[in-house]
């Protein structure tokens, strides 16, 4: 659909570098899917992914969010990016180095933080990584000209 080619239109090359692919947006629920499959870069000495990279992939889908989410209700041209203020991880598991499925949400979008909420599952459905974001929305570089 039309998200779908919005959000390929904008890969950064932060999301080439992780291997992202859109999956699907959930209007209803401000929700956006994305897979991720690591590189073998990705890898920790435990031969799984490396904790701070995994930030990158919620950091990433938690982003996608707030855009989706921002543009979906304002429009193309109100789309807004996370100026993040924290982000906590909680790793449940260790992430495999095969493909995983992200989640990111926009749980309060307010006049100033933007909270967000992202969770990460392997291929049989396992809650591996929770992560949670405030953060300011910011307009698109660019968008000011």
């Amino acid at each position: 659909g039309r998200m779908a080619k919005i959000h390929e239109g904008r890969r950064s090359p932060s999301a080439e570098l992780m291997a992202s692919d859109f999956v699907s947006f959930d209007v209803e629920r401000g929700e956006l899917t994305t897979r991720y499959t690591p590189p073998p870069s990705f890898a920790s000495p435990r031969g799984a992914v490396q904790g701070g990279l995994i930030a990158g992939f919620l950091d990433e889908v938690m982003g996608g969010a707030l855009l989706a989410v921002t543009e979906a209700r304002f429009g193309a041209a109100e789309q807004r990016l996370p100026l993040n203020l924290d982000m906590n991880l909680t790793y449940l598991r260790m992430v495999p180095m095969e493909t995983v499925t992200a989640r990111g949400r926009v749980l309060k979008l307010g006049k100033r933080v933007a909270f967000l909420e992202g969770e990460l599952f392997d291929k049989d459905g396992n809650l591996l990584v929770r992560a949670t974001s405030s953060a300011i929305p910011t307009p698109l570089p660019g968008k000011d000209d």
